[in-house]
């Protein structure tokens, strides 16, 4: 088998799969990002034996679990089926994909672990899965890896840049070191292709291979139709045509100054409570982001924010490109203005790269005082403001924020933009690109060599 782009998912299943006493291990996430290929590489490059079962391609294995749980009765049922299949202690890997359409296999996740012969992955879309159910039947026996798209350090492992060059991209951070005018001007380039065709593995594979965007707005296209679809088939309990409305009036909402989703403006009378839920089902099922806002800007971030105001980010910004306009693509890799939805663009995959990083998203607006922050994370010393800027306009709310004494818990500040490494005192400046690297930075920023950090 041939594995045609690295992930990070790579090292981990490796780290688990060297760890004594591993509990099973559940992948989940959003359809198409990778999730089946990574671990069929990863195990025929590490057991002897492999035993692939997937429960929507083949249905008749959802049985397996009707004469109980015990290893040793799957086992032979499983055997049943195919008697080619060898179950040999220690070297051998039980792979079992699509775990939403048999939520049976969950609850024998547990005897697996106690019986302790054989490592077991399961793989499940978050799209079809009722991970609530799995949780109650696996509780306590399980391990869990969510994976997402590729971020933009697995795209430039897909250019051919490795460890060593994003190594010396995150010295100059740490240093505050500026990075040459040709490596800004190379890695702003690339930082606009990955912007345009987002990180579905697919739609990476055939823009390295094409080496030019060609087949890639097709295929993004497929998917957002493809996401729909899934979207008909597996929404229970709610409305299904709203649902989907919620879906495809994201980019409306990004377009407007505020970017905030108003569940009013979908339709004449349209109220909360006949969208309950749908918004929670898309984040559920991986296909959004969603971002709250604050009720201050102020530690703690959880149970500090309005779970009815929010906007709403795709999960992978090139489907975002691929919803709008036939043009969009070609005018992201121009660079060309896209007017109303350029500082979405660019807040959507600010978003998405924090999310890849395991921060969850908020925001503040506030009329009174006049203030807006697109993001906020934290260290363990202080909150962090987070702005990103579309163009090259002042940061006036950056600015109040940082020299306000009311905002005790912000000690400095992040602006992310078309600029180079800098740091003026009072926030760093970081190129887009570099997001990616944020939550290591923030992490180590305080130990390193230099002495213009902000005061701990």
């Amino acid at each position: 088998m041939e594995q045609l782009l690295r992930r990070k998912i790579d090292a981990y299943l490796v780290n688990w799969k060297n760890t004594i006493d591993k509990k099973p291990l559940i992948v989940k996430g959003a359809r198409q990002i990778g999730k089946t290929r990574s671990i069929e590489w990863f195990a025929v490059r590490n057991y002897k034996y492999v035993v692939p079962i997937n429960f929507v391609e083949q249905k008749k294995y959802k049985d397996i679990f009707n004469d109980g749980y015990e290893v040793d009765v799957i086992l032979k049922n499983i055997s049943l089926l195919n008697p080619d299949f060898r179950f040999i202690p220690g070297e051998t890997l039980f792979f079992f994909d699509e775990l939403q359409a048999c939520p049976n296999c969950a609850t024998a996740l547990k005897f697996f672990k106690l019986d302790g012969r054989f490592d077991v992955i399961c793989s499940g879309s978050l799209m079809g899965i009722n991970y609530k159910e799995i949780e109650s039947n696996s509780v306590g026996y399980k391990e869990d890896y969510e994976m997402h798209s590729m971020d933009f350090e697995e795209f430039l492992w897909a250019k051919g840049y490795d460890d060593d060059f994003i190594e010396e991209l995150y010295q100059c951070m740490l240093t505050v070191k500026p990075l040459s005018s040709l490596r800004m001007d190379v890695l702003f380039e690339l930082f606009r292709d990955y912007a345009t065709i987002g990180g579905m593995p697919e739609v990476v594979n055939t823009y390295v291979r094409n080496k030019n965007f060609s087949g890639t707005l097709g295929i993004q296209r497929q998917l957002l139709k493809d996401y729909e679809e899934d979207i008909t088939k597996y929404v229970e309990g709610l409305d299904k045509a709203k649902v989907k409305a919620v879906y495809n009036h994201i980019s409306t909402f990004l377009a407007k100054e505020n970017k905030r989703f108003q569940i009013t403006k979908m339709g004449r009378n349209a109220r909360n409570r006949d969208y309950a839920g749908c918004v929670e089902w898309l984040a559920d099922a991986g296909v959004v982001n969603l971002c709250y806002c604050l009720h201050q800007p102020e530690l703690p971030l959880k149970g500090n924010y309005d779970p009815k105001l929010y906007k709403i980010y795709y999960k992978d910004t090139g489907l975002l490109i691929a919803s709008l306009d036939e043009e969009a693509q070609e005018d992201l890799r121009a660079n060309k203005n896209l007017g109303t939805y350029k500082g979405a663009i660019y807040e959507n995959i600010v978003g998405d790269m924090l999310v890849k990083q395991g921060y969850k998203l908020y925001y503040y607006n506030s009329d009174k005082p006049a203030l807006e922050m697109d993001f906020f994370v934290r260290d363990a010393h202080s909150l962090i403001p987070v702005e990103v800027k579309s163009t090259d306009g002042a940061t006036a709310s950056l600015n109040k924020l940082l020299k306000e004494d009311k905002y005790l818990d912000m000690k400095y500040g992040i602006k992310l933009g078309y600029k180079n490494i800098g740091f003026n005192g009072k926030f760093y400046t970081f190129p887009y690109f570099l997001t990616f690297l944020l939550k290591r930075f923030i992490a180590e920023h305080y130990n390193a060599p230099i002495g213009n950090h902000p005061a701990k």
